[in-house]
């Protein structure tokens, strides 16, 4: 038999009642890690950590920066891994924007990763991982895609620093196109099944992405302790197009 690559491991999932977060915390379950899951809408999050026999759960807003602290100084015992997925990117042009969106959804991708990196000094083990998720979409400049492509091209800038300000912790990025979750179905709806055939026609991999490819690809950084600083682009070739 195998070794569980997480066995006895604590690994930390903001946003973890779904999508790329959920499935992350099912695999680190299953490769013998103690799951803590955080997520807003707590009926969603106990459903989730029934899933994963979560260790602990906590039901907060991430972007509230007193309630994450709580999270933080509530956990259990030192964390070796966090992940965090929380948030929602915002789409529109300028001349529909809604600026209060628009701000709620920087708050989530540029100041929840500093807000996290803080919390986790002296409470994340030397050797171990801040994963932070961020995108590849907006890298091409497009109408619509301004608010976007502010985290797209800030964040792997901000995982590098971060990655030499608090090592020996490790802190990486992972950047991923279209990932077939219920956000993308929420962002999407009646557009997703076109959006799907369209992926599964052109991309080279001739699928589309899933949850359980990022959670691989997650797990994988969380365990390879040579990995620090770097953003790890995952879209089944679709930059390629």
């Amino acid at each position: 038999m195998s070794e569980l690559v997480l066995a006895g491991q604590l690994v930390v999932v903001i946003g973890g009642s779904s999508g790329i977060g959920l499935e992350t915390a099912r695999r680190a379950h299953a490769e013998g890690a103690d799951v803590v899951l955080t997520g807003r809408d707590p009926g969603r999050l106990a459903r989730a950590a029934a899933d994963v026999v979560a260790l602990q759960t906590h039901a907060f807003d991430a972007t509230d920066r007193e309630a994450l602290g709580r999270c933080f100084r509530g956990l259990p015992r030192i964390a070796d891994h966090v992940l965090v997925t929380a948030g929602r990117p915002y789409y529109g042009t300028i001349a529909d924007v809604d600026l209060e969106e628009a701000r709620r959804s920087s708050d989530a991708h540029l100041w929840l990763p500093v807000a996290v990196a803080c919390q986790a000094i002296g409470r994340v083990r030397p050797g171990g991982t801040l994963l932070f998720m961020g995108g590849t979409g907006a890298r091409r400049p497009a109408p619509g895609l301004t608010f976007a492509a502010m985290g797209t091209a800030a964040l792997p800038a901000m995982t590098a620093n971060l990655a030499l300000e608090l090592a020996p912790i490790r802190v990486n990025l992972i950047a991923a196109g279209f990932v077939d979750t219920p956000l993308s179905a929420e962002l999407l709806g009646g557009d997703l099944e076109q959006r799907r055939e369209q992926l599964r026609a052109t991309l080279p991999i001739r699928r589309v992405v899933g949850p359980a490819d990022v959670a691989a690809l997650a797990v994988h950084i969380m365990t390879n302790e040579a990995l620090t600083g770097g953003t790890y682009d995952i879209d089944g070739g679709q930059q390629l197009l």
